[in-house]
């Protein structure tokens, strides 16, 4: 039951979206013939209800503002686009996604037209479908007739459009709408669903962006309006039918269905499936070779060649050989996996042609872990959490030097300025501040000889080779003990 609650509410990124959105844009072509006309019918009819409604509120509403008036309109509407996603219609304005399946070549162009014209067919059903049972239900003549009153003028508006116009128009309609569909990707969650659903609709209607659709359903409401309303209707608003002589069905089609319905396949086809598409699907370039920073040893130098130690002190006498590398594409999952099987805390991050291109280290992914609250991003790759920044050494450096690089850090320990005057004055002894000061740096160096990865030197293999520095291993010198008590038995 958690499980459950936890994926409802959980967000999925933008690229986890465009998974999604894929997978939304095959199966609007994969569904049957039948299936595609009846759900399309619905979608025609929820629209057409949601145009009703706008008609409804926003009748008799003049002394309301002008803005305030089309925003309950617009809100108003927005119930045929929630109808839609719930219940599960298919409606041409978002089945122009399909274009992210035919650019991915899961449909090919034909399929993709194929699946256009059923629903677009099937949208045309329900609209008329709904037409008739309000023309049947004499809606128009309620308020007194200025129900039909507002119908017949925003049908009559729509015919007003210059082709140009109305295919701009078209495009940013649908632009709204395929992003209202988008965002519904993000959460598996109804209520979320719903919620972005409603503004980017109320926007588009009323601000007067075009819906091929909801026209199929208005305009044509107002052509039956005008030819079949009784002369009392015409009495009731005091307006002669032949004001609204140019509501014709030619006119409709040339004034307003094709511009507008060519405007949403761009809006929505290409502005949103296949922007998306070309930002998500593109192929990255190849990745640039690695920052190599060389730490500056200098400092420690002659005291460490002062220390009496034994021989084979330098890093290529201790360290391993480069067999554990990744990948900059591989999962973050599978890393962690190599990582923790190898018992590493970091590996270099090598191309196939052998360039070194970062460093990814258990460090980066419990960062991002904590950015992300503890939700990973399953999409994100080895090189988008790599440092680039890489700190490598010389197989010819000593161990000692890494070791003091790693646990030391001189400009903390003794802070004072190239003069030589202190920047910091402190009553701490050097023990006490070298214990107690805080060092970022790796704990794992890719050793690199003339350009070239040779091997790994980590804090595992320093303490390794420094443990001299305490005498014998303790089990031998336990050994050797016993021996001698049993030799002098």
């Amino acid at each position: 039951m958690q499980s459950t609650i936890y994926n409802d509410l959980h967000h999925l990124s933008p690229k986890e979206m465009m998974k999604k959105a894929e997978t939304y844009a095959i199966g609007k072509a994969s569904k049957s013939t039948s299936m595609t006309i009846g759900l399309a019918m619905t979608a025609g009819v929820f629209i057409g209800l949601a145009f009703i409604f706008y008609i409804t509120v926003t009748t008799g509403n003049s002394d309301i503002g002008w803005g305030v008036n089309r925003l309950i309109g617009g809100i108003a509407f927005s119930l045929g686009l929630i109808l839609v996603v719930l219940c599960g219609g298919e409606l041409f304005t978002s089945s122009v996604l399909t274009s992210i399946a035919c650019a991915n070549k899961d449909i090919s162009a034909f399929t993709m037209l194929k699946t256009w014209g059923k629903v677009y067919i099937g949208n045309f059903l329900g609209a008329m479908l709904l037409l008739g049972l309000v023309a049947m239900a004499q809606l128009y003549i309620m308020d007194g007739g200025q129900w039909g009153l507002n119908a017949l003028n925003i049908a009559q508006h729509k015919l007003h459009h210059e082709p140009l116009q109305a295919f701009s128009l078209g495009i940013l309609c649908n632009l709204l709408v395929c992003l209202a569909i988008w965002m519904t990707f993000c959460s598996n969650n109804t209520l979320t669903k719903l919620s972005v659903l409603i503004l980017p609709v109320a926007m588009f209607v009323s601000t007067g962006f075009e819906h091929s659709v909801a026209n199929m359903f208005m305009v044509p409401l107002g052509i039956v309006i005008k030819n079949f309303a009784p002369d009392s209707f015409w009495l009731q608003i005091g307006a002669p039918a032949s004001q609204y002589a140019d509501l014709t069905v030619s006119h409709f089609l040339t004034a307003n269905l094709i511009p507008v319905t060519l405007g949403n396949i761009v809006g929505g086809g290409v502005l949103v499936g296949l922007s998306y598409w070309a930002i998500f699907s593109a192929k990255p370039g190849p990745l640039p070779t690695a920052t190599i920073v060389t730490p500056d040893f200098s400092g420690g130098k002659q005291l460490f060649e002062d220390i009496n130690m034994t021989d084979n002190m330098l890093v290529r006498d201790h360290m391993v050989t480069p067999s554990l590398t990744l990948l900059p594409e591989m999962p973050i999952a599978k890393a962690l996996d190599i990582l923790i099987d190898n018992d590493v805390s970091g590996a270099p991050v090598m191309t196939t042609d052998n360039r070194l291109v970062g460093f990814f280290s258990v460090h980066d992914v419990l960062v991002d872990l904590w950015c992300e609250e503890y939700m990973p991003n399953h999409e994100r790759q080895v090189q988008d959490l790599m440092k680039t920044e890489v700190h490598t050494v010389s197989p010819d450096n000593s161990i000692l030097e890494i070791a003091e690089y790693m646990s030391i850090d001189k400009n903390v320990l003794y802070p004072v300025s190239d003069m030589g005057i202190a920047t910091r004055l402190s009553s701490m002894p050097l023990y006490e501040r070298a214990r107690t000061m805080q060092i970022n740096r790796p704990h794992c160096y890719p050793v690199v000889e003339h350009g070239e990865l040779i091997g790994l030197i980590a804090r595992s293999n320093i303490i390794k080779a420094i443990r001299p520095l305490f005498g014998n291993h303790l089990n031998v010198v336990e050994e050797k003990e016993q021996e001698q008590e049993l030799a002098s038995a």
